[in-house]
Parts: C-alpha cells; structure tokens; sequence
C-alpha cells in the first residue's frame, strides 16, 4: 500500500481507529488489508504452535485473511474469526463463500466481551486488536484508566476462554517494557515469551501459554531493554503500519 493510499484509509486522528462507524465504513470498501505483515512474515514462529487438532480463535479479524492461512497449515479442530464490525464479517463470509472454503466460522462479537464458554479454545490470535485500544493511551509509562479497563478486560475475556493449557499469540508493536505489565498481572496463570519479526522495523510476537507462569512472571520488573532500531525498509515506510505505529507506544 502506497503512503497516499494508507492516507486515504486512515482516520483523520489516532482516535477514529476506535469508532466503530470507522470500520463499518472502511470495511465496506477495502477488499483486504493485513496490519502487522501477512502470516509469510510470521510463520516460522506461528507454525511449531498448530496442529491438526486445534481449536482457534482470532480475535479482531477484520479482513485478514490469516483464518484461511491457518487452514492451509492443516489446522481442522475449527477456526473462530470474531469481529466488532458487522460489515467486516458479513463481507468475510462472502468471501470464504465464493471460494468454497469450509472450516472457518466468523461470527460479530465484542472483544471486550467474548460470547463463548469458558476454556473453548486451545489457541487465541490476535494480530493489532489490542493496539487499537492503545491509540490515545497518553503517557506508555502511565496509561489512561479507561485504555488499562479495556485492555484487562480483553486479557480477561481471552484467558477465560482458553483451554487449561491453551495458548494465547500477540502479534503487536507494544514494546516488553510497555505489554508486560498487562500480561503479567495477577489474575493471569500463562508465561510470557516473546520474539521479534520484521526487516528493520520489528513487530513483538507474544507467546502466552495458560497454565505454566514461572516465578520470573511474579518478580518482574520494569526494566527497559533496548529499543528496537527503526532503520525501516521501504515497504514498511510506506504501509499504514508506520501511521499507525506514531501514535501507538510512542519510543
């Protein structure tokens, strides 16, 4: 995507990305759009994660197309894509439709409200959902009461949906020192891993697994590691990513 076309699609402030008139209207026009690069960027770090049997959610699907990605690896214990917007789903359906693909179940709901049993899922995915609720935080050291409800209640909603030993994948911009005094609160039982991707600008790829939260996860603290070097490649100048990311975990 070219920078003037990112400029098209892009809300006239950081804070449009939560209005869901936004997506509705957005979603209505654009055929698809991957945040964050498409599964090819991430796949050596998703891919040891998936097996046959899965059962999978994708959180805040939009229109990716990381749902059929999963099914090509293999993935039949049933994929979820969720979305807020009604037009996003209905034009994934249609999509899914015309090219005959079965397997993948997408359905309107709340992030900050799943509406599925308790332990439904073994994997969760979300890829840039949880940074749209970090666009007008303030301070990254020191978020605004409303961005921390939200984003603990999202967290919430998704441990309370993992299997006993599921796992929950973050593909985000938010940096350890930012993302890990959310993962790691009290109330969570997962240990947190993560690695980086991207050619000079680097996207965090969290590994949650329920169930297995070390005594690390209870001693740490808030110590600030190296940033990563924004030393982009040209497609990633370009892509709305880069708009996005200026108003999100600000370095």
């Amino acid at each position: 995507m070219a920078a003037t076309a990112a400029a098209d699609v892009a809300p006239p402030t950081a804070s449009g990305y939560l209005d869901p008139s936004y997506w509705d209207e957005r979603f209505g026009k654009e055929e698809h759009y991957e945040w964050f690069k498409d599964f090819s960027h991430f796949r050596h770090l998703l891919a040891p994660l998936l097996s046959p049997s899965l059962s999978v959610l994708e959180v805040g699907c939009g229109n990716s197309q990381l749902g059929e990605e999963l099914l090509r690896e293999g993935v039949a214990g049933g994929i979820t894509c969720v979305d807020l917007s009604p037009v996003a789903v209905q034009r994934m359906r249609d999509r899914l439709a015309a090219q005959g693909t079965k397997g993948v179940d997408v359905v309107v709901a709340d992030m900050l409200d799943l509406p599925f049993e308790q332990e439904s899922f073994d994997l969760v995915i979300e890829k840039g959902t949880m940074d749209v609720l970090f666009v007008d935080s303030g301070d990254p050291w020191n978020p605004n009461p409303t961005t921390v409800k939200n984003v603990m209640k999202m967290l919430e909603c998704i441990h309370r949906v993992l299997k006993p030993e599921g796992i929950f994948v973050s593909i985000t911009f938010g940096q350890p020192h930012f993302r890990r005094r959310f993962f790691e609160a009290p109330e969570f039982t997962w240990s947190v891993e993560y690695s980086t991707f991207g050619d000079g600008f680097h996207y965090f790829f969290y590994t949650l697994k329920k169930g297995k939260r070390s005594l690390e996860s209870n001693s740490y603290q808030n110590i600030i590691p190296p940033a990563p070097r924004i030393n982009m490649v040209h497609e990633e100048l370009e892509s709305e990513d880069f708009i996005f990311r200026t108003n999100v975990d600000e370095l």
